[in-house]
């Protein structure tokens, strides 16, 4: 090149290139996981009953919204802002002069979050995002000069953006590292909790924490597979369940597919995330948390929780911490299980603090 001249220009960044005419993996998806350049292909997506990959749908909105009847001037908590959709339903509300703080442990997600409620025109004193746990809410309000607050919604359910990329390991459909980690600078990863566990206290997991009716038979097959080979894989997992099945019960596997390897990824997730003790300390601190007249909401996915959820609210009723409660579980309906199957298991659950101290 001469002295002076011009460098030559940037070529343009080809995009990925995947085989056939529909991406199928999510690094592929560079439309669906920009919205703003690619509103059209969002939409096609969610007309089509599927989330757009590295999005989320939220819940039950309407539901949430009846429940905990936000008005502005109010403080709430989102205690698993997630993608932060139902946040941003509630901060149409807060507003003016209310604020919402967001809670999550996922060092990923939570600035993510934020950078979408506050392109969404959200205002700085509106908004306070915390990566923290639940479990923690009574630190959080002492640490924000806060003795207690109006609203507080807690969903359980993971979010779509985890399921989605192999990379958290979340999802059996794509091999990805063994992890389940919500926070993944945090914990134990389920790839060497695996590799120590006895058969016992697996089966034990996979009945209290996913109902696995086929609790004994999948722990055998896991142990068995990780006597050969240590299973370091999401897919490695995955085919030592599906062998399973195959062997002992070939009926089961026709009919249920992969429901039990479903059931199998979502009870270690909660082992590895110890989610059902930070659940029983959350519930257990919710009263104190809640000004008189306070609502509360909470999304689970799983019986167990529903069970503590349930529990916990009716222990308050009858204690007097709770002046109302919800007597049945709210379900999604017909169009929203159609349009989100996501929400097909979804039960809220839902508190009124008392006047009472």
């Amino acid at each position: 090149m001469s002295q002076g001249s011009d460098p030559p220009p940037e070529r343009p960044r080809r995009r990925p290139r995947y085989v056939g005419t529909h991406p199928k993996r999510f690094g592929e998806k560079y439309k669906e996981r920009d919205p703003q350049r690619f509103p059209e292909t969002v939409q096609k997506v969610l007309a089509s009953g599927k989330t757009p990959a590295g999005d989320h749908v939220p819940i039950l909105v309407a539901e949430i919204l009846s429940i905990l009847r936000p008005r502005s001037g109010e403080i709430a908590v989102d205690a698993t802002l997630g993608h932060g959709g139902h946040a941003a339903a509630l901060l149409h509300r807060l507003l003016p002069g209310g604020r919402l703080i967001g809670l999550d442990v996922d060092p990923l997600e939570l600035p993510r979050a934020e950078a979408r409620l506050r392109a969404a025109g959200i205002p700085e004193e509106a908004l306070a995002t915390r990566r923290m746990n639940f479990a923690a809410l009574p630190r959080l309000l002492a640490d924000e000069g806060l003795s207690a607050v109006d609203l507080i919604l807690a969903d359980l359910g993971v979010s779509s953006m985890q399921l989605d990329d192999p990379s958290r390991g979340f999802t059996f459909k794509r091999e990805g590292p063994l992890d389940l980690r919500m926070n993944p600078d945090h914990g134990e990863p389920a790839e060497r909790l695996l590799a120590r566990i006895s058969k016992r206290k697996l089966a034990g997991v996979l009945t209290d924490f996913a109902d696995e009716p086929h609790a004994r038979e999948i722990a055998e097959a896991i142990v068995a597979a990780r006597s050969r080979r240590a299973l370091r894989t999401t897919t490695q997992l995955a085919d030592a369940v599906r062998a399973a099945l195959a062997t002992f019960s070939p009926r089961i596997q026709r009919e249920e597919g992969d429901v039990p390897i479903r059931r199998t990824f979502q009870a270690l997730r909660i082992l590895v995330n110890e989610e059902m003790t930070a659940l029983d300390a959350f519930l257990a601190a919710l009263p104190a948390c809640l000004n008189p007249g306070g609502r509360v909401a909470i999304l689970s996915f799983h019986s167990g929780e529903d069970r503590r959820v349930k529990k916990a609210f009716q222990k308050g009723l009858d204690e007097g911490a709770y002046s109302d409660a919800a007597r049945d579980v709210i379900r999604a309906g017909e169009v929203e299980r159609r349009d989100n199957p996501r929400s097909s298991s979804a039960k809220l659950r839902w508190a009124v603090r008392s006047d009472k101290p």
